[in-house]
């Protein structure tokens, strides 16, 4: 059986769990940066759903020659639409235009992204547990002050430190000497009840077989590091004995067998009822951090160019449609600029003329003609039926 010396210190106490604890896997500012984003790319939508012809459907498709045509595209829908994306649960409508299609297809890639961040680092803060990572081995207890640590006075630790040639145990073993109140204790069991009650400000170095004993049977207290040296048990005899190479082979067959693993397991481990669940000494869990915008930006980087390039797509997408306004409805193009644009940006609309209706000419004065001309334009944004 081989063994060495390790570090025993009482596991940390777990944390209270936090009722808002999903929202740890990101910081406050991507949060913010994403709710900010969230009403931008519903806006934009709504914005350049009624730029984009193809997004103005006709209402009743049995109608081959419908006097208006309608768009579904209200702020509210359009907020649905994205919504609906970033909680991956989709939409049951979907954009027509090139335009909002880009900006749809933009927004699905920041939300693939930003989900699958999420995810990922809530499972990380789920399940791994928020072990204290201030110490790992022996050179993190000889780099602090602020834990103390101890053996048995006068044991075969106590020695292996004081005789130690190593800098990190000379460095340890000065502290040890120079503590005060003294860190050195009469027994080990006295050494284990200082690192229960000693709130983790004490640390217990003794032999590892002693140490596996302890945590069968004590599910507050914890092995750190490995060991700090090699050693095996032995059988001490007279020089010379006649009966020493029986032993020897003795023990060897037990230890092929398999059978002193029996043995040590049937006195060191616990019985089911009052065994902890162990843990490997040491263990080294990903730490789970929180995503900060440097993080993530990028992915923000990739959706303002994308709704950039987005909204460049649908003022050519309207330029195109004006010009082909102007040709059917043999207008100017200046005319059917205007009278598409006054029209897109009427937000409360949601049914569109096919034709847009010119303003009939006056014989009056070229003052009286330019007022009438813009009292018609105001009646037709507001749908006030002034003029007969």
């Amino acid at each position: 059986m081989t063994l060495g010396i390790s570090i025993l210190y009482s596991k940390p106490i777990p944390p209270e769990p936090e009722l808002f604890g999903f929202l740890k896997p990101f910081s406050v500012d991507v949060w913010i940066y994403m709710a900010f984003s969230f009403l931008m790319v519903s806006l934009l939508l709504h914005v350049l759903a009624r730029l984009a012809p193809n997004d103005w459907e006709n209402p009743h498709p049995c109608d081959k020659s419908p006097e208006e045509l309608e768009n579904i595209w209200h702020i509210k829908n359009s907020a649905w639409l994205t919504m609906g994306s970033i909680m991956t649960q989709g939409s049951d409508i979907l954009p027509k235009g090139y335009s909002t299609r880009w900006v749809c297809g933009m927004w699905w890639f920041f939300a693939l992204i930003m989900c699958s961040s999420y995810t990922a680092n809530l499972a990380a803060f789920l399940t791994n547990a928020a072990m204290d990572d201030s110490i790992k081995s022996a050179e993190d207890l000889a780099a602090q002050s602020k834990i103390k640590y101890g053996t048995v006075n006068g044991g075969s630790t106590y020695s292996f430190f004081k005789r130690s040639n190593f800098s990190t145990f000379q460095k340890m073993w000065t502290a040890m000497e120079s503590a005060r109140p003294s860190v050195f204790v009469k027994n080990n069991d006295v050494g284990v009840e200082r690192v229960l009650k000693g709130k983790r400000e004490y640390a217990f170095l003794m032999e590892s077989t002693a140490i596996e004993y302890q945590l069968e049977r004590n599910c507050d207290l914890m092995q750190v590091g490995g060991l700090l040296d090699s050693k095996g048990y032995g059988i001490a005899m007279p020089f010379f004995a006649s009966y020493r190479t029986a032993i020897d082979n003795a023990v060897l067959k037990l230890a092929e067998s398999g059978r002193l693993v029996e043995l040590k397991n049937r006195w060191w481990k616990a019985p089911e009822e009052s065994a902890c669940v162990s843990e490997e000494a040491g263990e080294e869990g990903a730490s789970a951090a929180e995503l900060g915008i440097d993080n993530v930006g990028g992915v923000f980087i990739v959706l303002g160019v994308g709704c950039g390039i987005a909204a460049a797509m649908g003022m050519f997408e309207f330029l195109w449609n004006v010009k082909d306004v102007a040709i059917e409805q043999k207008m100017s193009r200046t005319e059917a600029f205007w009278a598409e644009l006054i029209f897109a940006l009427s937000f409360w609309e949601t049914e569109k003329p096919v034709a847009h209706s010119r303003p009939s000419s006056t014989t009056g004065s070229g003052t009286h003609s330019r007022a009438s001309s813009v009292l018609r334009s105001a009646a037709d944004l507001f749908r006030l039926d002034v003029f007969k």
